[in-house]
């Protein structure tokens, strides 16, 4: 068999992943904040893309938004508009005389009163002092020995968020090299410190230890919190009163004691972990009978390629080197594509929020009970785009609306079908659910069979499982740690 060269054509498909197209979706993609350090970080990166400070905001006092218009004409024409608030236009100058230093060792009782309201200097405190700098300080006035300080130090650092300690006396005696007296003594004495029931190893240990700290350690109640911990939970008064040979009126009135005066976790008031809010990407506000889709772009600045790089090129376009040449064009060009990558991804999240609101006009008319099924699919095809591309900009973005801020992805849900009635998403079922048990009786509480047999009623065919599911998810607790002695 010879071998030999051939020319021959063949058709393929594939898909090409060019830069611009990388950068569109990676912006797609993004949320508010990350779109922010995108933004600053390509500034700071690209010196062919500059801020546009030549346009001047207009004043809005309430907040700072963006509306993207599209007209459609020969050529599609765009034109975004960014409304900022002005700092002077809100906040008054600040008078520093206000904020005077207490601490200061002149005081002069001549000076006025401040306000009640005025800020004082622990408001300028960086860091609010957590569960350990509250240990610390307390342990500061204990006469110990550098061991035994070492020792406190490393139980008080083991203890987690809820105030529970997170290792074993035998842990603590390997890594501070002290004897099981030493350790047990200096466990014992943080435990008595403030707040009742610190470094307790489980919920049953920190109650007593509050209830020790209010000299009720022979208590029902502590017998109960000790002993009939998981009765309590499940309400079982029954299994309690025959246990402990008490009334039934007894062992709820100290039920109530350990619900209402003890806390179970009491290491959650010092927490001092930072809460993380969340920015919505659109607002969606009813003006005049009418909803009205605004882009947030507050602190997003306008950008425009550089003017200095443009009148460097026209001026001495000629006499630039050929390697400077193309840097200059390349950085250009990069920040073409990275302004018409941006406004892309606002012209696509807005007209993804616009069908959303059309598909989902109930919702926002009577809230989520009107929830319709609805599936990527339905707005892929209203607005002639693919599917991926609705998935990236439904993930990890929100938007603020009458009745609060919900994740874009809230607005899918699968369809559960109706007996001569049209389906209902399965969100709809769970906000249902919810107003259910939150109208039920405390006495008698709804269990998830009947709530299966009340959906019933209204034409909602779900299992007893499916209930339980859709309540769990909920948060919900079942039936037997609902229910509420009469």
């Amino acid at each position: 068999m010879a071998l030999e060269l051939r020319q021959q054509l063949k058709l393929t498909q594939k898909l090409v992943m060019t830069p611009q197209l990388r950068l569109a979706i990676k912006l797609l993609q993004m949320n508010r904040l990350e779109l922010g350090d995108a933004l600053q970080a390509e500034l700071e990166q690209n010196p062919g893309l500059e801020e546009d400070t030549s346009i001047q905001p207009k004043k809005n006092n309430t907040e700072s938004l963006s509306s993207t218009t599209e007209h459609k004409a020969e050529q599609q024409q765009e034109q975004d508009h960014t409304e900022q608030v002005r700092a002077e236009d809100t906040i008054p100058e600040t008078n520093w005389e206000d904020y005077a230093n207490t601490f200061d060792s002149n005081v002069s009782f001549s000076r006025e009163t401040p306000p009640a309201d005025a800020p004082s200097q622990f408001d300028f405190i960086s860091e609010k002092p957590g569960l350990l700098a509250y240990l610390q300080w307390q342990l500061a006035h204990a006469d110990l020995d550098p061991d035994e300080w070492d020792t406190a130090l490393f139980i008080a650092g083991n203890l987690n968020r809820y105030g529970f300690l997170e290792c074993t006396l035998e842990e603590i005696m390997e890594a501070t090299q002290c004897d099981h007296d030493s350790a047990e003594y200096l466990l014992e004495l943080i435990q008595d410190l403030d707040p009742p029931g610190i470094a307790a190893r489980d919920v049953s240990e920190s109650l007593f230890l509050q209830l020790e700290r209010m000299n009720m350690e022979d208590s029902l109640a502590a017998i109960i919190v000790q002993d009939h911990l998981n009765h309590m939970q499940t309400r079982n008064y029954k299994a309690i009163c025959k246990a402990t040979g008490r009334k039934r009126n007894e062992v709820i009135k100290a039920i109530e004691f350990i619900t209402t005066e003890l806390t179970p976790f009491p290491g959650l008031p010092y927490n001092n972990e930072a809460t993380n809010y969340v920015t919505p990407d659109v607002y969606v506000r009813k003006i005049d009978g009418e909803y009205v889709i605004h882009l947030n772009e507050e602190d997003i600045p306008d950008l425009k390629l550089s003017s200095q790089l443009q009148d460097l090129l026209l001026a001495e376009g000629d006499t630039l080197e050929k390697q400077s040449k193309r840097y200059i064009k390349e950085k250009l060009k990069d920040a073409g594509w990275f302004i018409k990558s941006l406004h892309q991804r606002q012209r696509t999240i807005y007209k993804v929020m616009e069908s959303i609101l059309k598909f989902q006009f109930d919702f926002f008319e009577h809230g989520p009970t009107k929830l319709r099924p609805l599936i990527l699919r339905d707005v892929a095809e209203d607005i002639e785009m693919h599917e991926s591309t609705i998935s990236r900009v439904t993930s990890n973005k929100y938007v603020h609306t009458p009745i609060g801020i919900f994740e874009l992805k809230y607005f899918f849900s699968t369809a559960i079908p109706r007996q001569g009635r049209e389906s209902l998403a399965a969100e709809s079922i769970r906000e249902q659910i919810r107003v259910m048990i939150q109208k039920e009786d405390s006495t008698k509480p709804l269990s998830d069979n009947s709530i299966s047999l009340k959906l019933g009623e209204k034409g909602i065919k779900i299992a007893r499982r499916t209930v339980a599911k859709y309540r769990e998810q909920l948060k919900i607790l079942p039936v037997k740690h609902r229910r509420k002695p009469r």
